[in-house]
Order: structure tokens, then C-alpha cells, then sequence
């Protein structure tokens, strides 16, 4: 039987390559923000493309951050996806004409405008996840899709818990991923990062 997945839908971007994507690797996938929907879903996919501010407001208009909440509190799985793993930690120093809106906070860390001597960090880079990965098994050495000028710079936290961090450089060092328990989370797009991205999403859904 295939995993169910709900897409959340809330305004960001054009999501139709997520929806086949996840098509493609065995999702019976629903893009929609219905609560009933999200709290029945296998995973909870959330994109983000854009700024980081607007991102945020547009989870909390339709009610995603405490959908996103109620998730992880039941351990029920959450990948989060460019500013949609962004949103996860507790601010960014992006600037916007929505005002300044305040992540969800699961994580400790504020997300930061890269060094790099071009930005916005686009295109393909490898990535150096821990030894102990699960959702980059076997990946160590594949490159992956970035499009994004802000990134956390700082290994993220909770509590004492153990996260897995992945890395990967722009100018400097920036988290590519993270691991934490059903929450999980990547910089890069995994949709648009080809056979790569298609294992790691095979991964994911396996953990459901």
C-alpha cells in the first residue's frame, strides 16, 4: 500500500514538481492544507521557495504552523523543504515587506544570509552528512539542487536531544539537512535534485 502524503499547501511557489516527484517514487500524494488531511497523512511534505517572513505568514493563514506542531508532537513524520526547513528554527535576519515574522521554533538558531562571493547559492553541491544518517544513506557523495541566499549557520538544538546535522559550503559551512527523530529537513530540493533526490525521498517514505 502506498505511503500517503499531504503536500501543504499554502502559497509557496509553484509545488507541481514535489507532487510528481513523490509521484514518482510511490507517494499517494494530496496537496492540500485540510487539517483532517494532514493529521490522517502518513508524511507532511512542507515546501517553502522565497522569503523566509512571507513563508512563515503564509503557514500561519492557513493554520500549517500549528498543524506542523501537532505533528511532532504526536511523532508523526515532517519533512521540511528549503524555507520550509528554515521555518523550523526560530528567526531569520531576511528582511521583508510583510513585516518579520518568527519560525515555528522547534529548533534552536536563526537562519542567516550566506557568505558566499555569489549569492543566491545556486545550482549543484555535494553535501557531508554525519556517519549515522538514515535519510542520506548512501548518498555521501552525490550533489544536490540548492537555490537560496539565506541558510542556518549553526548546528541546530533541542533540548538534549541528538540531532543529525548535514553540512555542506557556500562561503563557508551552512546546514544542508537535519535529522530529528520524525522531523526532518533539507536546504536543497530534493525534487529537483534527480536520482539523488528520488533515493532520498524513497528513504523518507520507507520511514513512515
Amino acid at each position: 500500500m502506498s505511503p500517503k502524503v499531504v503536500v501543504l499547501d499554502y502559497g509557496s511557489g509553484n509545488v507541481r514538481s514535489v507532487v510528481r516527484m513523490l509521484e514518482r517514487v510511490g507517494a499517494e500524494v494530496t496537496l492540500s492544507a485540510d487539517p483532517d488531511l494532514v493529521r490522517r497523512a502518513d508524511g507532511l511534505y512542507v515546501p517553502g521557495v522565497g522569503n523566509f517572513h512571507a513563508c512563515v505568514q503564509g503557514l500561519v493563514a492557513v493554520g500549517g504552523d500549528a498543524l506542523v506542531r501537532e505533528r511532532i508532537a504526536v511523532c508523526a513524520p515532517v519533512l521540511g523543504v528549503c524555507v520550509g526547513m528554515q521555518a523550523l528554527f526560530e528567526d531569520s535576519t531576511e528582511t521583508s515587506a510583510v513585516g518579520s515574522h518568527p519560525g515555528l521554533g522547534h529548533w534552536s538558531g536563526v537562519v542567516r544570509r550566506l557568505a558566499g562571493p555569489v549569492v543566491p547559492h545556486m545550482g549543484w553541491s555535494t553535501v557531508q552528512p554525519p556517519p549515522d544518517t538514515v535519510l542520506l544513506e548512501g548518498l555521501q557523495d552525490e550533489r544536490f539542487y540548492f537555490v537560496h541566499s539565506f541558510a542556518a549557520d549553526t548546528a541546530p538544538t533541542r533540548g538534549d536531544a541528538t540531532l543529525l546535522t548535514t553540512w555542506a559550503e557556500h562561503g563557508g559551512r551552512f546546514v544542508a539537512a537535519v535529522e530529528d527523530g520524525p522531523v526532518s529537513a533539507t536546504q536543497f530540493h530534493p525534487e529537483k535534485s534527480g536520482d539523488a533526490g528520488a533515493q532520498m525521498l524513497t528513504t523518507w517514505l520507507k520511514t513512515l
